[in-house]
């Protein structure tokens, strides 16, 4: 470990052990009400809470934590891999009614927290259940990394299409002044710190003119997450013939993630994924192919979400070359970031469409691609902001050839590779324990008022 590093990890582990010895003066710590948990169909949404609570285990150790999921964030296995995860996690359902929690268990946890902890999201999605936190309790509140992308959308005004990253961002800095709600920046100018994932979002904040206590951009708490089932990856690979660095795993991506039938902006999304999901799934597979035919090794298709098992068999698993066949590998069940965290760390690298997956593989020193189609909003942008820009390609601007030759370099020299990944992680670590000292510094405040 360089000099530098050494001394930012001592720094970090400092201010925790203070934290600890000062908040164990107290005789019992109120808990953090941690909302999180936004869905279960993706590992990305399911990721979220356990990095938010290894994030506050690491710099407030000791300090309960009582999560606060959506509706549906706890199916399909996500609940019990939580509590699997975090056995003394105290979890609490219920949404906010005529701004009061609607069941006892909220209720009580509303009147035992004394800090509410917004978890990592697009859009900040449940700003609303701050807003009531705020107005219901008085009690404080800060928001870990979200993004805030006034521009991209199929509302009225917005960019149907989306575009690249500095499109997004020229757009939303030339928004008038006052485009941010009013209640929204009454809510961020509220809180003891709001972290921003991307800067295009921090930067379009800072042009509304919103003053927040602290307002920094900071890594999407995904990246927090170190758990790994590693029963369950050496099983699967053991099954499939994959082995550690012999293979590569591919996630497909339509533009627009569907919303229920009937809902508003259901066909114009349809409409743009069926304009682009050939031109985008054809490039992925172009670049499996290469891959299988220079190495000979294997390709793991894999879901970040339910609904890319689906996408990934008719448009890549179905349409592979059948002489090669034999080196295509189908993830056709979903599965918890656990296990594809375990996975994507024996992987030569990670390649596809989706944000969370290439974040899981970086945490695990992994290689990874994330091949930014323009209608997924700002959020991107983090991997520009961490030092990953390298790695990341815009869909409509990129080709299966310069995909290729990125790849190959990485094969061909995975050290290097590897490096880069724990460079970036570095970057990452940095501004996590800038996080964690302002939610440190928010406790104490907390604490020492309730004392």
């Amino acid at each position: 470990m360089h000099r530098r590093e050494f001394l930012k990890s001592a720094a970090a582990a400092a201010i925790g052990v203070h934290a600890a010895n000062v908040l164990g003066q107290a005789k019992s710590l109120r808990p953090i009400l941690l909302r999180s948990g936004w869905q279960a169909v993706n590992i990305g949404d399911i990721g979220h809470t356990p990095g938010a609570i290894e994030i506050v285990q690491k710099f407030c150790p000791g300090r309960p934590i009582i999560l606060w999921p959506s509706k549906g964030g706890l199916d399909l296995g996500a609940g019990d891999f939580l509590r699997r995860s975090f056995p003394s996690l105290r979890i609490v359902e219920g949404g906010v009614k005529d701004g009061k929690p609607d069941t006892p268990e909220l209720l009580a946890a509303w009147e035992e927290a004394g800090f509410l902890l917004h978890s990592s999201g697009s859009g900040f999605p449940a700003r609303r259940d701050v807003d009531f936190w705020r107005k219901g309790t008085g009690k404080p509140y800060g928001i870990f990394p979200v993004s805030t992308d006034p521009v991209s959308g199929v509302a009225p005004g917005q960019m149907l299409e989306g575009g690249t990253l500095p499109e997004l961002r020229a757009a939303s800095l030339a928004l008038p002044p006052h485009t941010l709600a009013p209640d929204l920046r009454e809510c961020i100018e509220g809180a003891s710190f709001m972290f921003t994932r991307d800067t295009i979002s921090l930067n379009y904040l800072k042009a509304q003119g919103v003053h927040a206590p602290l307002l920094k951009m900071g890594p999407d708490t995904q990246f927090g997450m170190t758990l790994k089932d590693t029963a369950r990856d050496d099983a699967y690979r053991k099954a499939n013939g994959l082995e550690p660095h012999k293979f590569i795993c591919a996630i497909p991506r339509i533009r627009y993630t569907m919303p229920r039938a009937g809902q508003p902006g259901s066909e114009i999304r349809a409409k743009v994924n069926a304009e682009h999901i050939q031109h985008d799934m054809d490039m992925l597979l172009d670049v499996m192919v290469r891959y299988v035919r220079s190495t000979g090794n294997k390709v793991l298709v894999c879901p970040e979400m339910t609904y890319q098992i689906a996408v990934g068999k008719k448009y890549l698993v179905d349409r592979f070359p059948a002489d090669l066949k034999s080196k295509l590998v189908f993830r056709d069940t979903f599965w918890m970031p656990d296990e594809a965290a375990a996975v994507y760390a024996h992987a030569s690298a990670v390649v596809g469409f989706e944000c969370h997956s290439p974040i899981i593989a970086l945490v695990q020193g992994t290689p990874t691609f994330y091949i930014r189609q323009p209608t997924d909003t700002c959020k991107g942008q983090m991997y520009p902001d961490l030092g990953a820009a390298a790695w990341q390609f815009e869909a409509d601007k990129t080709s299966a050839d310069e995909l290729w030759t990125v790849l190959n370099g990485i094969l061909h020299n995975p050290a290097a590779a590897r490096a880069k990944a724990n460079s970036i992680m570095q970057t990452v670590h940095a501004k996590q324990a800038v996080m964690g000292k302002a939610l440190q510094t928010a406790l104490l405040a907390m604490d020492k008022n309730h004392a």
